[in-house]
Formats: structure tokens, C-alpha cells, sequence
């Protein structure tokens, strides 16, 4: 499964470094951004973003999303479709640590979207799926380990924490800066996007995805919002 669109709505000036630059822009303006390899991006009718998805006690009017093909290694529109309905956090300034509680389970087309603002003097950050008593998907930016920033991602099976993957070029989070980060599970991995640019992708090391209830989020820094969309 290719999801190139859902990452399309980060706000202008941001690079996936987190500095400035001139795209991407928000829908409705002249320039929006695009998924490699793919054309751009529709606009909202009228320029502007549509209302808020329903969720269980959440905003009752509907969103009229735009529909794009989807391109190799991509992401889709982000769009209420079959699937669990997941209640999600309006914004505000969220308490951090964070949890929620994700009833369903993780499953097929879950798109979680996590918005905040990295401290000034940020030492790491952690956002963690798990399910009772395992560890399915940590991710755990480090902004100084030996002198190095490094994304460890790993997981912790049975109290026994697996291989850590570090290999990464891009390290797209800034002290001091906003940034959006995107996990989308599909049914062999987790795939993250941050800023608006697909950063990398996990596989699967706990195959009961409907057991990871759990979102947790940690550390250095301050949290604006937390999102569930099922993707059609």
C-alpha cells in the first residue's frame, strides 16, 4: 500500500529539516507540496481546508477531502474511511508524558498524526505502540548521544529488547521548532513521515497488531495535538 498525499498538509515555511523555505504551503495557496515523483497537489475547493473528520464525541460535520492517485513509495489523502472509528484530541496544549488508549488496536490504513513543538534544549524524544506488556514500535530521536543525533528505533518482546535500527541520513527534528509526524501501519510495517517527507519505515516484530493499544509520547517536548484516521 502507497500513501503519498497524507503528508501533504504541513504548515508553510517549514523544510523537513525544520527550517524555512518557501514550500510546502497549505492547500489553497499557490504552492503545495508534492510526494516524489508526483504531481502536485490539488487545492481545497475554495482555498481552504475542509471541516474537522467525525469521530465519537467528536466534530459532527463531514470533510470533503480531494482525491489524488497514489504514487510509488507514497502516501493517499488523508481520509475518514472503513475502519474503526478512533477518537481523536482537538488542539490544545496536551500534557505530556501523553497516552491514548487506541480500542481497536493497530490495524490496516491507521494513520497517526502527532503534532508539537521540540524544546530549545531538547536531550531526546520517544513515542511508543505497545500492547499490555510488550514494546511494539519504539521510536526515540536522540538530539546528543556521543555528539551525534541518531533515531533508534527498536521493540521489547517477552521483558527482550530486539535489534536497534539506526542507519538514517535525514534527522528532521529541530530544538526549538514545530514539526508533524505521521505513522502510518499497514499490515507488514509501520511507515513515518515527518515535516512532510517520508522518513522511514519499520517492520512488523509483533504480528497481533490488534493488541498494540496503546500510544505513548515522552520527553522534550510540547504537544499540540494527537489525531486517529482510518485511510480508505
Amino acid at each position: 500500500m502507497d500513501l503519498s498525499d497524507a503528508i501533504s498538509d504541513w504548515p508553510p515555511g517549514y523544510s523537513q529539516s525544520g527550517s524555512q523555505e518557501q514550500n510546502p504551503s497549505w492547500p489553497g495557496q499557490t504552492s503545495n507540496p508534492t510526494w516524489p515523483g508526483q504531481p502536485s497537489n490539488p487545492t481545497w475547493p475554495g482555498g481552504q481546508p475542509g471541516p474537522n473528520p467525525t469521530w465519537p464525541g467528536g466534530n459532527p460535520s463531514q470533510p470533503t477531502w480531494p482525491s489524488q492517485p497514489s504514487a510509488p513509495g507514497g502516501w493517499p489523502s488523508p481520509s475518514p474511511g472503513p475502519g474503526p472509528g478512533i477518537p481523536a484530541a482537538q488542539q490544545q496544549i496536551l500534557t505530556v508524558p501523553y497516552t491514548q488508549k487506541l480500542p481497536s488496536g493497530v490495524f490496516n490504513k491507521l494513520l497517526i498524526s502527532i503534532a508539537g513543538t521540540i524544546k530549545p534544549n531538547a536531550d531526546k524524544i520517544t513515542v511508543d505502540l505497545k500492547t499490555a506488556n510488550d514494546l511494539a514500535f519504539h521510536f526515540n530521536p536522540r538530539f546528543n548521544e556521543g555528539g551525534r543525533r541518531v533515531i533508534v528505533r527498536n521493540s521489547c518482546i517477552g521483558t527482550k529488547w530486539g535489534r536497534e535500527e539506526r542507519e538514517l541520513q535525514n534527522f528532521p527534528f529541530v530544538p526549538g521548532q514545530p514539526f508533524e509526524m505521521k505513522i502510518l501501519c499497514t499490515n507488514t510495517e509501520f511507515k513515518v513521515a515527518v515535516n512532510n517527507v517520508h522518513l522511514l519505515e519499520f517492520k512488523h516484530r509483533f504480528q497481533d497488531l490488534r493488541s498494540i493499544n496503546t500510544l505513548n509520547i515522552y520527553y522534550d517536548l510540547t504537544l499540540s495535538k494527537v489525531q486517529m484516521e482510518t485511510l480508505p
